[in-house]
């Protein structure tokens, strides 16, 4: 199993005016560490399907049946539908997956997770149903896949509530919850410090898929390196490449390999598993890789050079809390950026000087203060 890292949290949901506001405040750091698993017995879910595990059970658990056991069971069940690349991709679907563990430790309630497509043999749609079916009060799509799923389901079982991050709705549902984040921003960040040491003044992006989604993690990390090259009063050439897959892991060595073939020595990843390629490619070529999502610097670190984080546990867990205590009021997107303190980027800056770290910091404040907008997409 992956070694997971233990975050320091302040967390907070500030309910007013109609608004929901969440703020995540964490930083990785010290010992992994997990809560303490509990037991998994229930009697209004049926017994799951041999995709659905029990949320405490361990990534690499083999899936297991819930007990059912006699009498009323009044705690609220919270389901989790995981896509494509599992949740051992040390990333995104990580991040959620332990944000549902979190929940389990800090609240008297039960979860289970359901995963799908891929190698799964079963659909995000199928595999939304199976919560539903199995009782679930609140259920989670976690990342664009699961849109069409989470959708669908809403509108068939409307005293359901529903969840979905990364992605959101023109017409959003009264029973779902969508939480985005503002990706583009720690990607500037990231940006500013690969523009900053690339010698080659050639640095690299690969992304999983093309969409709105990866384009504020393309579009951010480029006006990042825009602004360190006008620092530097250089030009540097970002090269985008796409894997059209979140877990492939070999075609992210190939294509990283590619790239740094190309005098790349930065690459900012942001493909889900297909990343942990990356960074295979990276230690083979001694050249730098950029983490997403989680700080990935335990996976190399001579050659993870900083992470671009995302605090999708920290959310998962404050919004399931704040939907089943009714302090969120389902029906609305919740969009979640730095000055929510719900991204970020890796605190440790031993692969690059305190110089470009405190240029960085100064940075990240101006976004924070509104007065450094990082573009999302292109014109």
């Amino acid at each position: 199993m992956k070694s997971f890292r233990k975050y320091v949290i302040t967390p907070a949901i500030l309910c007013a005016a109609g608004m929901t506001a969440l703020c995540a405040c964490g930083q990785e750091q010290g010992t992994p560490q997990q809560p303490a698993a509990t037991e998994q017995t229930a009697s209004r879910p049926t017994a799951p399907a041999d995709n659905m595990m029990p949320g405490a059970a361990g990534v690499t658990a083999q899936p297991t049946e819930v007990p059912v056991i006699p009498g009323e069971d009044t705690k609220p069940w919270v389901g989790m539908v995981i896509s494509q690349s599992g949740i051992d991709d040390a990333s995104f679907n990580q991040s959620a997956w332990e944000g549902l563990q979190w929940l389990e430790g800090s609240m008297d309630c039960h979860t289970m997770i359901v995963e799908a497509g891929g190698d799964a043999g079963i659909t995000e749609q199928e595999a939304m149903e199976q919560l539903v079916q199995a009782g679930c009060d609140l259920c989670w799509g976690v990342g664009v896949n699961c849109a069409d799923a989470v959708l669908v389901s809403a509108e068939k079982h409307p005293d359901v509530n529903f969840a979905i991050v990364d992605t959101t709705y023109e017409e959003l549902p009264e029973n779902v919850t969508a939480v985005v984040f503002r990706a583009e921003e720690p990607s500037f960040l990231v940006g500013y410090v690969a523009g900053s040491v690339t010698e080659t003044r050639t640095v690299g992006f690969i992304g999983g898929e093309q969409n709105a989604v990866i384009d504020a993690f393309y579009y951010g990390f480029l006006t990042g390196v825009a602004e360190a090259a006008e620092d530097r009063g250089e030009t540097i050439e970002t090269i985008a490449v796409y894997t059209d897959s979140f877990d492939d892991a070999d075609k992210g060595y190939e294509m990283a390999k590619s790239l740094y073939g190309q005098d790349c020595d930065v690459i900012y990843q942001a493909a889900g598993a297909s990343g942990l390629g990356v960074i295979r490619a990276a230690e083979e070529e001694d050249k730098y890789v950029i983490g997403v999502d989680k700080d990935q610097s335990y996976l190399s670190p001579e050659h993870v050079l900083c992470s671009a984080l995302k605090y999708v546990n920290v959310s998962v867990k404050q919004v399931s809390e704040g939907l089943l205590k009714d302090d969120i009021v389902p029906g609305q997107t919740i969009t979640l950026g730095l000055s929510e303190n719900a991204v970020g980027i890796s605190e440790d800056h031993s692969l690059y000087s305190q110089e470009i770290y405190d240029n960085m910091l100064e940075l990240q404040m101006q976004i924070i203060a509104g007065d450094l907008t990082v573009p999302s997409a292109g014109e």
